[in-house]
């Protein structure tokens, strides 16, 4: 078996590359859990769950990395994770659009 050779200077980046991704991947891994125990808890099926739950983790990192971009602080991520795996795809998509068409529909 190989083992992994010690290199400071390895372990050193991937600490410093968590350290700065921790709250986005904080906020998918919730964003995970949450959906796929709200899907087992509403009675839905383990393919659902397994589709749901990895959809809203990536939705919820995708949307981690755009607080920036809105002027809300990165440690914030995890709480949008947990809401996106409480609405699930479908109720982020719903809010979403309704969103976008009020914008677009305003002068």
């Amino acid at each position: 078996m190989n083992r992994m050779p010690d290199r400071p200077d390895t372990w050193a980046w991937l600490a410093a590359w968590l350290e700065e991704n921790w709250p986005a991947l904080y906020a998918g891994i919730l964003a995970v859990v949450i959906a796929a125990l709200r899907v087992i808890y509403g009675g839905g099926t383990l393919r659902r769950m397994m589709i749901e739950a990895p959809l809203c983790g990536t939705l919820a990192l995708a949307a981690s990395h755009g607080l920036a971009l809105i002027g809300i602080p990165s440690a914030t991520a995890p709480f949008f994770g947990g809401v996106i795996g409480l609405l699930g795809v479908e109720g982020v998509r719903a809010a979403a659009q309704k969103f976008f068409i009020r914008k677009v529909e305003q002068p």
